[in-house]
């Protein structure tokens, strides 16, 4: 009986283990847009938790972290940076992983092949930085 209990605990502390290593994901997004629920559902089928806000001034949330340049339809905070638009999973994770010094990283516009999007075709999707204002975007991964 011992046994199984030692089991269970060390069983219970592995998940709560995992859950503290993936951090929350706060995400921005228009009430009416279809495609950032099936995002949300996405990252969450990864792993992640997310808690969605519905916003009416996506616009301003963009102007206030930063992702004019690289727009997509919605904003989220992760681990200290900002995702914006439907970027994949291994993007996300090289980015929490590598910690690099930009404000974060972008798929801009919509594009078909990205998630939530339609099927994904992996060496398709390029990802940008978000940097510091007044520099460029440069290509963060293909994925």
């Amino acid at each position: 009986m011992l046994g199984w209990m030692r089991f269970f605990a060390v069983v219970w502390l592995m998940s709560a283990a995992i859950a503290w290593a993936t951090p929350l994901v706060t995400l921005y997004k228009d009430a009416n847009c279809g495609c950032c629920q099936k995002y949300v559902m996405y990252l969450r089928q990864h792993g992640f938790k997310v808690d969605a806000f519905d916003r009416s001034d996506m616009s301003q949330i963009k102007l206030r972290y930063g992702v004019s340049r690289v727009a997509s339809c919605h904003t989220a905070l992760i681990g200290g940076y900002v995702v914006e638009g439907h970027v994949p999973v291994a993007a996300i994770n090289k980015l929490l992983t590598e910690k690099p010094a930009i404000i974060g990283i972008s798929v801009p516009e919509m594009p078909m092949n990205s998630p939530g999007m339609g099927e994904m075709k992996p060496g398709t999707l390029t990802v940008y930085s978000i940097p510091a204002a007044g520099q460029q975007p440069k290509v963060f991964s293909v994925e």
